[in-house]
């Protein structure tokens, strides 16, 4: 197995430069700036850290000038003052001609904004949809192209890629299946809550694309049915990157893994997000 480096992390001062409804719950923001320059990464579900404003202010309210202390300060400002902190995978990245990081694409989920959605929209969500050119964000990311947030790392040997995502997951599964080599046998599984939500991927590999639409109300139980109905094609080393709410994604490890007899070094599983909690509640559990 690949293993990664611990590299190091810095912020970046970023401005908003356009935004693009991809469908009735997902939005596209494109950010830029010259911080960017410093911005460097090779992986396909690089995690990201964005600190967003409140309304009314101009630009997040982190205190990057106490350096190695900024987390410390930042937890000690005011609720109504401390910036929005939400963590997001890299949909997209553009290099200028001398190579350096030009635009980078964050793709937002619009939780509470869909139509009869039923939930009460989060401050990330609204903030994505309100978006506009010049709206100044801080985001803490890579310096380092080969660094300790990125998960999805095949062995070398795979004769199989499968993939699972929900709709918090669909813009790492997306950058990951349109960069899949020629040659490359996938078999992938998109969750998303609207059929206007699908996209239209381009991959060079051998990929077979399910879009699973419909709201998750039952849980993992169904995407657990339907997996287990699954034929995945016969492999020998497979290698499975699974990756959304946290519960649905441990039970869907344990179908893979003792249910399948996958390798469960070759199992990747990210928990984004944790049934009835904010992200506040999930960083204060640890």
């Amino acid at each position: 197995m690949t293993t990664a480096v611990a590299a190091p992390f810095r912020f970046f001062a970023l401005q908003v430069v356009r935004t693009r409804r991809l469908g009735p719950s997902l939005a596209r923001v494109t950010f830029a700036g010259p911080d960017l320059r410093a911005f460097h990464s090779d992986g396909l579900d690089q995690s990201l850290s964005l600190f967003l404003p409140h309304p009314g202010q101009s630009e997040p309210a982190v205190p990057v000038e106490l350096g190695e202390g900024w987390w410390q300060g930042w937890r000690e400002l005011p609720d109504d003052v401390r910036a929005v902190m939400r963590s997001y995978t890299l949909r997209g990245l553009r290099r200028d001609d001398e190579g350096h990081t030009a635009e980078i694409d964050v793709d937002f989920v619009l939780h509470g904004l869909e139509p009869d959605s039923g939930i009460q929209a989060g401050p990330a969500a609204r903030w994505a949809a309100g978006a506009a050119p010049g709206d100044r964000v801080l985001l803490l990311g890579p310096a380092v192209a080969d660094n300790r947030a990125i998960r999805f790392r095949p062995p070398e040997d795979t004769d199989l890629v499968v993939i699972w995502g929900d709709e918090t997951a669909v813009p790492a599964a997306c950058a990951i299946v349109e960069a899949l080599p020629a040659g490359t046998r996938a078999r992938v599984w998109l969750q998303v809550p609207h059929a206007e939500d699908a996209q239209n991927l381009r991959t060079a590999a051998d990929a077979e694309i399910t879009w699973l639409v419909g709201d998750d109300t039952d849980g993992p139980e169904a995407t657990l049915a339907t997996l287990r109905a699954a034929q995945l094609p016969p492999a020998e080393r497979p290698y499975v990157w699974i990756a959304g709410e946290s519960g649905c994604v441990k039970r869907l490890r344990r179908h893979f893994v003792g249910e399948r007899g996958v390798d469960r070094r070759r199992v990747t599983f990210v928990g984004y997000w944790r049934r009835g909690l904010t992200e506040e509640q999930l960083r204060e559990q640890g």
